[in-house]
């Protein structure tokens, strides 16, 4: 399971580029493949954009010799499009002399079916974005003002996206009329940031707002705020970012994910059917609900794995043939922690199931009584087509198998998954307005372009 992407934007900002670099930064566990920003100072515009990590791809970047107070960045995990530097965002496009720029966090369920009818009508492709999609579609548009072309554009697509747009007149932060993916407003001295997360906000010290609502259009520009709207839908935010993907210390949608983890971690501990000695994460996105577990059983959490947090992309690569030494590579057991204990080992979720085996086996040989694995979500039983990179159906492990068959496999004395019911009490806002098709099947949006397609099985 890998992230979706991350967008960012600024306006009226001393040193914007170096702002959007950091903010960037605090977003990158959102996209490691690639990442740019484009700046300007209502005069010159300044592009720089490049495949892998923020740090390294803006390690020869001047910042004091570049000029801007607004912009836009974003940094990328190809949930569609391939990954290569063609289709590295934000998506720059110059029109009528005019420079814009899009960068999108989300998946477009009717992406295939609009490009088709694009290409028919002789429009020509630079990459294999959805995002370039959005951009052919507003400039199409037969409106006059940009935000007209703009809602007219957008009133043609389905499916889930967060978005920030660049113009020579200042940005708009975009949200779809299902409120998909997460998108929240901030305040910096005279100006203003948006992001994906609040987190990028506290590395800069902005001050948090508001999220940014379902279907809202905000451009942000040398007079301030103005917002336009789209016709809202069945409210589906996206349920996930609160039990793995966000950070947590941010807020998406308006609540702190720290303590959603933490209130799943309890509710699962309510459920549990089986009793252990003491209670260790999957480092480090199982970290919270496991705290929030251990305090409510009053048994002891302690770090049986140890994750490396210094270890890249380059130094795996070697050995990603093997799977079973790569896991060891991330995370190394404590065999003092676990000896001769029962343990409950809690995770975020369960995909395929082959890296948990592999733990589990780890965890065996160091010595473990027995080990039981608790889950704080329900089991993932469905594919996503909105942002998530979730795979398809058959290789699902949930998606064919009862949890006794999963237990059995991945070498368990005990699995419990949170219940539907107890995910969604434990988030503080309506149970009714989340996304939970990964665990039901129940799409909010027809998946239009996915239907009767192998790789995106239903």
């Amino acid at each position: 399971m890998k992230e979706n992407c991350g967008v960012v934007g600024v306006f009226n900002v001393k040193e914007a580029g170096k702002i959007l670099y950091l903010s960037l930064f605090s977003l990158q566990h959102r996209g490691q493949e690639s990442c740019g920003f484009v700046l300007s100072d209502f005069k010159n515009v300044y592009i720089h954009r490049g495949m892998g990590l923020v740090e390294d791809v803006f390690s020869k970047v001047n910042f004091e010799n570049i000029k801007g107070n607004f912009g836009i960045g974003h940094v990328r995990y190809s949930t569609t499009g391939s990954s290569s530097e063609k289709n590295i965002q934000p998506f720059v496009v110059e029109y009528k002399g005019k420079i814009y720029a899009i960068a999108h966090n989300g998946n477009l369920v009717n992406s295939y079916s609009l490009r088709k009818k694009l290409e028919e009508e002789g429009t020509l492709f630079q990459t294999t974005l959805d995002t370039e999609i959005i951009m052919h579609l507003i400039f199409k548009s037969k409106k006059n003002e940009f935000v007209e072309k703009l809602i007219d554009g957008l009133e043609k697509l389905k499916g889930a996206y967060s978005l920030v747009i660049f113009t020579e007149e200042g940005i708009y932060a975009v949200k779809d009329p299902n409120g998909f993916r997460p998108l929240c407003l901030g305040k910096l001295e005279d100006g203003y940031i948006v992001s994906s997360e609040s987190c990028a906000f506290d590395l800069i010290g902005g001050e948090y707002l508001r999220e940014i609502e379902e279907g809202e259009i905000l451009f942000i520009g040398k007079n301030g705020l103005k917002s336009y709207y789209l016709k809202k839908n069945k409210i589906s935010r996206c349920i996930f970012e609160f039990i793995y993907f966000a950070r947590p210390d941010s807020k998406v949608f308006g609540k702190s994910v720290y303590i959603a983890r933490k209130k799943l971690g309890e509710r699962l501990a309510e459920e549990l059917p089986f009793k252990g000695e003491i209670v260790i994460p999957v480092p480090d996105s199982g970290n919270i609900a496991a705290i929030g577990l251990a305090e409510k059983l009053k048994i002891p959490f302690e770090m049986g794995f140890i994750r490396n947090h210094y270890i890249g992309r380059t130094f795996i690569k070697p050995f990603q043939t093997s799977r079973e030494l790569g896991v060891k590579i991330k995370l190394n057991v404590v065999p003092e922690v676990i000896k001769n204990k029962d343990i409950i080992v809690v995770e975020d979720s369960i995909v395929r199931g082959t890296t948990s085996t592999l733990r589990i086996k780890e965890l065996r040989k160091a010595g473990v009584r027995k080990v039981y694995m608790a889950i704080s979500c329900p089991p993932i039983k469905y594919p996503c087509f909105y942002g998530i990179d979730f795979p398809s159906k058959k290789e699902l492990i949930a998606s064919d198998k009862d949890i006794k068959e999963i237990r059995e496999i991945i070498g368990l004395d005990g699995l419990y998954y949170l219940s539907l019911e107890g995910m969604l009490s434990a988030i503080s806002l309506p149970s009714d307005e989340f996304c939970t098709a990964c665990f039901t099947g129940n799409y909010s949006v027809e998946t239009i372009d996915f239907k009767g397609k192998e790789q995106f099985e239903i």
